[in-house]
């Protein structure tokens, strides 16, 4: 599935019951998805990861569109590698 398709299928989901609950509430349920996601990898659980992982991905999408951000010219960002080197892999230094 392409990012836009996924946008599109999570709004037809989420999108209204989202919007209603807001930015910041719906802000607090992502947070909430990303701290099991830590579990699952704090505990190197692979089934709930897979799952946590997608339930993040999924939130964050919602969260763009009740901003009104596309998903797929966000990511465009990395396009073309790093954002700072711009090289794949990037080679800025990891002190700051």
């Amino acid at each position: 599935m392409k990012i836009a398709d996924f946008q599109k299928t999570i709004e037809q989901i989420y999108f209204e019951r989202d919007s209603k609950r807001g930015l910041r509430g719906t802000f607090m349920w992502f947070i909430e998805e990303v701290g099991e996601l830590s579990t699952a990898l704090l505990n190197n659980n692979r089934k709930d990861m897979k799952g946590e992982f997608a339930d993040v991905f999924a939130w964050l999408v919602s969260l763009a569109s009740i901003a009104g951000v596309d998903m797929t010219e966000a990511v465009q960002k990395y396009a073309h590698g790093c954002p700072r080197c711009h090289k794949a892999p990037c080679e800025c230094s990891q002190k700051g």
